[in-house]
């Protein structure tokens, strides 16, 4: 597999590098905002700002960069038949129009975040919240990041409380709050309760908790290391190869979802 990694000289640039070269995989291109070169496990490959000349058809694409890019990414891999891994975060409802636009062309997967741990948190969120129904469970989820992250809440977060709200059978943007301030009044039966904390050089840390009379569950994960995240991305990039146009996630990757 060959891979161009955009975003290439970030601290998730660095450890995609790392996991791909631990992988076997071969690195022909690295995209960031400044040109350089970039060293890791002994292989230097020069970064540039133009990926137009190092995305051919069978190369694949693994982004972690900013919305705006991801767009004309999207845009570019798809007029260039390259398979796509996205994991930037921050992406707005014009920018999912755009990615799934690309997916209608060449294969996509799409994800808020590529932990294996996380993927399985996921699953196991969305089947809990069917068992413990908003009638009888208060659902609030809290993440934590460093302070350099710049949206909010996570993309995890999101994925986390869509997972609950597909668990109840309900639209999320309906019973969602984002945080609370001042006089709110008593919680409404069914809201899904979503903060976001900052601070230090939190890797990752998500909590989904269920409130009920007389306990509450709590399903919890926490990284410790970018690596985890590279790693499941480039695992997603090898399960691009052959696959048909289309958008895909880490439910199918691992298997969650039958393709």
């Amino acid at each position: 597999m060959s891979l161009v990694i955009v975003g290439a000289r970030g601290r998730m640039g660095h450890a995609l590098q790392e996991a791909a070269l631990s992988a076997g995989q071969t690195i022909v291109g690295l995209v960031d905002r400044e040109e350089g070169s970039s060293d890791v496990s002994g292989v230097s490959v020069p970064v540039i700002t133009d990926w137009h000349p190092v995305l051919k058809d069978g190369h694949t694409v693994i982004d972690f960069s900013a919305p705006a890019v991801t767009v004309a990414i999207a845009q570019a891999a798809a007029s260039h038949r390259c398979p796509l891994v996205i994991g930037t975060t921050g992406i707005d409802a014009q920018g999912r129009e755009a990615i799934q636009a690309a997916s209608k062309v060449v294969p996509v997967v799409f994800a808020p975040n590529y932990s294996i741990g996380v993927s399985v948190l996921l699953e196991i969120t969305e089947r809990v919240a069917k068992v413990l129904n908003a009638q009888s469970y208060d659902a609030e989820i809290v993440e934590a990041h460093h302070h350099f992250k710049k949206d909010a809440p996570s993309g995890t977060a999101l994925g986390l409380a869509q997972a609950v709200a597909r668990g109840r059978a309900v639209d999320l943007e309906t019973v969602a709050c984002y945080g609370r301030e001042g006089m709110v009044g008593a919680r409404p039966q069914g809201e899904i309760g979503i903060h976001a904390v900052r601070g230090g050089d939190v890797v990752g840390d998500h909590v989904v908790s269920f409130y009920g009379e007389g306990e509450r569950v709590e399903l919890r994960h926490q990284a410790t290391s970018r690596r985890t995240f590279a790693e499941g991305a480039v695992r997603a990039a090898g399960w691009l190869s052959g696959k048909a146009p289309g958008l895909y996630t880490m439910r199918h990757v691992l298997g969650f979802d039958p393709v």
